[in-house]
């Protein structure tokens, strides 16, 4: 895809790590990805742009797949851009691909699709490796009772009972969910058309609830059949949720771009 004469729009994949950040999105006297992004812009380029992110992720909350896009003057070319702003960047967050698209590209409003994966990290004793990386659960999990409880979260639903936001619409479509067991890691994942604020956090949550024998499926069913405001939880610690991926129809952001 090229953008429109006149000045191009550049299309970037973020990696980093949200332990570093005070959320994704640009505030007073914190430090944020998009604050990095920018500084990082234009120091490269001589012209601080301002740069639109796919989706908001929390104060801790990482991102292997974050996709941001901001408009130049520059001619530098599009690999350069990657090489360019990792020299800039902090070392905790990474350009790993970037692409020029369309003028009017808009990351969130253009996706199809989020991935976001929570990993639980599920043995007695904790992991300091794992520590900003996954939620310690000391207790066993019944995972085939968090799997048939997950798969009630499949389709088109009402999921205001994992959000606390108030007057926004709550209906989302989810399209895939797994757990997938790698001892002592355990990853819970799900893709949807959009994500409510704390959505998979909640689940997450719940969904140990479930796998603690805290909470049934007839419990966790009722979440998605009487919806009600930010029941569903406990609130799963922000520090084992990375947004995986956002997907685009023809797009693919790591194709041919990287160096």
């Amino acid at each position: 895809m090229t953008a429109q004469a006149g000045g191009r729009r550049i299309a970037v994949i973020l990696e980093y790590d949200g332990s570093a950040f005070n959320g994704s999105q640009i505030q007073d006297e914190a430090p944020t990805v998009q604050d990095a992004l920018e500084t990082a812009i234009g120091r490269l380029t001589g012209l601080r742009s301002r740069a639109a992110f796919a989706g908001r992720t929390d104060a801790g909350v990482h991102a292997r797949g974050q996709v941001a896009a901001f408009d130049t003057d520059s001619a530098l070319p599009i690999e350069t851009f990657v090489g360019g702003l990792n020299a800039h960047l902090p070392e905790q967050a990474a350009v790993r691909g970037a692409l020029e698209v369309e003028s009017d590209f808009d990351p969130r409003r253009h996706a199809a699709s989020r991935i976001y994966r929570y990993t639980v990290y599920n043995a007695r004793p904790r992991s300091p490796l794992y520590r900003d990386q996954a939620w310690h659960v000391p207790t066993p999990l019944d995972l085939p009772a968090m799997r048939e409880a997950g798969a009630l979260l499949v389709g088109e639903h009402n999921f205001a009972s994992f959000t606390r936001d108030e007057g926004r619409p709550t209906v989302r479509c989810v399209r895939r969910f797994a757990v997938l067991a790698k001892p002592p890691l355990l990853d819970i994942e799900m893709e949807a058309n959009a994500f409510l604020r704390q959505q998979m956090r909640r689940t997450v949550g719940a969904l140990v609830e479930v796998g603690s024998e805290r909470l049934d499926l007839a419990g966790f069913r009722r979440f998605i059949e009487q919806p009600e405001l930010a029941t569903a939880g406990p609130l799963a610690p922000a520090h084992g949720l990375c947004l995986e991926q956002v997907v685009y129809p023809g797009l693919d952001l790591m194709a041919d771009n990287t160096l």
